[in-house]
């Protein structure tokens, strides 16, 4: 497995070539818990963003419906 090609591999996986470089890239270093981890805020981080655009979407249409009373 060791001679195997990376192409082979990822062939083999269904995933690109350049998928797996920038995994590697962005993984590299790090333990199985760390990428779990970074993973975890990465999605949590995800749905704050989300809530936040709610949010100040739900302000810009109280602000207009309040200008449109005044």
């Amino acid at each position: 497995m060791a001679s195997t090609k990376c192409a082979d591999l990822c062939r083999k996986h269904g995933m690109s070539e350049g998928t797996f470089y920038n995994w590697k890239a962005k993984f590299r270093g790090m333990t199985v818990s760390e990428a779990k981890r970074l993973k975890t805020l990465e999605d949590k981080n995800a749905k704050l963003k989300k809530l936040l655009a709610e949010q100040m979407l739900d302000l810009a249409a109280m602000k207009e419906l309040v200008s449109k009373r005044w």
